[in-house]
């Protein structure tokens, strides 16, 4: 693309650097230098930057779903990234072009619950009805709290009138 300057000479316009041009939003679309360098972006409805532009020929794309959340991104270096989301907009994977990605499980109050990434690390959470944390284990070993699966007499067995009955949780 050659630069808005060039055009506006050919056309005998008159101008001052920089040159800047605006959306009805606000938005800067077009700035150039002086010294020839320029950028232009291109925006959704939302105001979301979805493309962008240097002299350089340096360019990146960006998607993003019905709520406005970055779901996808590529440059023109061959890098990329990829975002997934739940139905109440939380992270749940993540994956780029240089091969590393995580992932997300939530519990129903949108509590992180678990996390997994391609180094191998892992750590998971457990909650109690409020939110607050009660127990957290991760993949270096370190074990936080005392997990649900302690509190529970699931399995236990125990004599009531000379008979032995093994527990059950419901």
């Amino acid at each position: 693309m050659k630069p808005l300057s060039e055009t506006y000479k050919e056309l005998g316009i008159e101008f001052t650097f920089p040159i800047e041009i605006k959306d009805d939003n606000g938005y800067e679309t077009y700035h150039e230098h002086s010294n020839g360098y320029w950028q232009k972006w291109e925006r959704d409805a939302n105001g979301n930057e979805t493309y962008y532009e240097n002299s350089n020929g340096y360019w990146r794309k960006y998607a993003y779903d019905s709520n406005g959340n970055l779901t996808y991104y590529e440059d023109s270096n061959n890098y990329w990234q990829k975002y997934e989301r739940d139905a109440n907009g939380n992270l749940t994977y993540f994956e780029n072009s240089d091969g590393y990605w995580y992932k997300y499980e939530y519990d129903a109050h949108g509590n992180e619950t678990y996390h997994e990434d391609s180094n191998g690390f892992w750590q998971k959470w457990e909650r109690d009805a409020n939110g607050y944390q009660t127990y957290h284990e991760d993949s270096n070993g370190i074990k936080q709290g005392i997990p649900r699966s302690a509190n529970t007499c699931e399995g236990k067995v125990v004599e009531f009138d000379g008979i032995k009955y093994k527990l059950t949780a419901l």
